[in-house]
């Protein structure tokens, strides 16, 4: 197959693990790929891809930024051909209690984790309806099943990037475009030590393989339609393996009938 004939196919945060991993799937099986990513790590991640059937384009483009999805589309666009799939990846997180984590931080996770995705989105799911062709594959979490204590903003983010994909996969169900949610339990990737929850239960733990998961979700979102891949995995448990002061503080002003408790 020629390079006028792959498809192209585009992954967000693919520098490392699953975005990385998904950037594989789709090279593998003759993609080429725009590979996205904040950092300048993205274009060894690309050179460290070629040679598997599909061609990698590396784009640094900061997407928590309000201009970059504006700038990813265009870069897109100046490909000159249509987008055949799209992996709406990236993600970041921080981990604390809420009264103690930094705003700015948890603000720059609703930039990239919410805005940032419903911006790609508009664009790419209007190009693909337009064409009635098209697949989307939303990095929602587990987390999003259940509010996350410790991490509440992540929590909260990812619970948007589910119910949004699902509403969205509802609108476009009769047309050519599918969308598909990939929801990972715990997986080994840079994300836990990056967000600060190396030292919980769920951060120290072994977790699932973040190739693994990036195949599971690349055959679901082949497949599409209604198809989800899911890794099937209790909800892990996120505060510290110690209990925060806070947390005793506030569990000692507080009537216990205003006390909620959340299960795994």
């Amino acid at each position: 197959m020629t390079a006028t004939q792959r498809p192209l196919a585009m992954v967000t945060g693919a520098s490392t693990g699953i975005g990385y991993q998904l950037a594989k799937q789709f090279l593998s099986n003759g993609f080429d790929t725009v590979m996205v990513a904040d950092g300048g790590e993205v274009r060894q991640a690309a050179d460290s891809l070629r040679g598997l059937g599909g061609t990698p384009t590396p784009l640094q483009i900061d997407l928590a930024d309000k201009h970059g999805p504006g700038t990813l589309h265009s870069a897109v666009s100046a490909l000159g051909k249509p987008l055949e799939a799209a992996a709406i990846n990236a993600g970041i997180g921080v981990g604390g209690p809420f009264i103690e984590t930094d705003l700015a931080q948890e603000l720059r996770i609703i930039d990239l984790n919410v805005s940032a995705t419903v911006a790609i989105a508009k664009w790419v799911a209007r190009d693909m309806a337009a064409r009635d062709s098209g697949r989307i594959l939303f990095t929602s979490s587990i987390i999003a099943r259940t509010p996350a204590p410790f991490q509440a903003i992540y929590g909260a983010s990812k619970a948007f990037v589910q119910s949004f994909g699902q509403a969205l996969r509802n609108e476009l169900k009769d047309t050519g475009v599918s969308v598909t949610m990939l929801l990972p339990g715990p997986t080994e990737t840079p994300f836990f030590g990056k967000a600060g929850l190396l030292d919980t239960k769920v951060g120290s733990e072994e977790k699932d393989d973040a190739a693994q998961v990036a195949e599971q979700g690349f055959k679901a979102l082949m497949k599409g339609g209604r198809q989800r891949a899911r890794r099937i995995t209790e909800i892990p448990h996120l505060g510290p393996r110690r209990e925060h002061p806070a947390r005793r503080r506030r569990r000692s002003v507080r009537p216990a009938a205003q006390r909620t408790r959340f299960c795994r």
